[in-house]
């Protein structure tokens, strides 16, 4: 246990999702029924319809496409930034439930796993170390806190947890339609996102890029369709920012 990484997977996304989104707009516009329409969708590329809604901006029948992630090797930090989208739904690990370190967790011996900020790894080596040290010491006091209040039984992980750091990794399932997610993608990935949170995003895309290519082929950071809405904030990089997206 300790340092550890973001990663990434795809649980689960509906089913043929530009398909379900092309069959909900064409029930707003045809008199035909549900079976008749599935019949219809299914036989013909829907890429040029789905295109068209996208370009259009509407999105209502993109919402009922769905997709689910896996998350790990991220901070409590990111947490705190993921849950503000409120059109979600999130599954997290209980810092409450589920102990952090020696004391709990097989084998005993180890620190809970954390997240390095990359301006600290630029530091160098013996940056690493001391940042290091110092997760080591706070196991420390978090298993001090266990002992003193073992008396409480499991209630004893709820007021231990006091002393962990942000940097505290944590896992969590979340899942989105595809609309929110062209909202998280179009603040998320933007230069002027969190770092953590921006590769969370940035990888998220590039995962829904591969099954749902139409839907998903112009998500990203709001300057890659126009001009960036930052202002005087802008990083001035639009230029790089969508030969990236591009490649994604």
């Amino acid at each position: 246990m300790g340092r550890t990484e973001l990663k990434v997977e795809l649980l689960r996304y509906s089913e043929e999702p530009e398909e379900l989104v092309a069959m909900a707009a064409k029930l707003c516009y045809s008199p035909a029924g549900i079976a008749d329409l599935k019949a219809g969708v299914s036989s013909k590329d829907q890429s040029e319809f789905v295109k068209k809604l996208t370009d259009m901006g509407h999105l209502s029948p993109v919402e009922h496409a769905n997709f689910t992630f896996g998350i790990e090797g991220v901070s409590r930090s990111l947490l705190a930034q993921i849950t503000r989208h409120r059109i979600a739904s999130f599954s997290v690990k209980s810092q409450r439930y589920v102990g952090e370190g020696s004391l709990e967790n097989s084998g005993g011996g180890g620190v809970f796993n954390y997240v390095i900020p990359p301006r600290i790894i630029e530091l160098g080596d013996d940056e690493v170390r001391e940042f290091q040290r110092q997760m080591e010491k706070i196991q420390q006091w978090y298993d001090y806190w266990l002992d003193k209040l073992a008396a409480h039984g499991e209630y004893a992980k709820e007021d231990a947890r006091f002393v962990l750091p942000n940097a505290a990794e944590t896992k969590l399932v979340v899942t989105m339609n595809a609309r929110q997610l062209m909202h998280f993608f179009s603040v998320r990935c933007c230069n002027r996102a969190q770092w953590e949170i921006r590769s969370l995003a940035t990888e998220m895309l590039r995962l829904v890029r591969r099954v749902a290519p139409v839907i998903f082929r112009e998500a990203g950071p709001r300057c890659i369709a126009g001009p960036c809405p930052e202002g005087r904030m802008s990083c001035g990089k639009q230029a790089e920012v969508r030969e990236k997206f591009s490649r994604l």
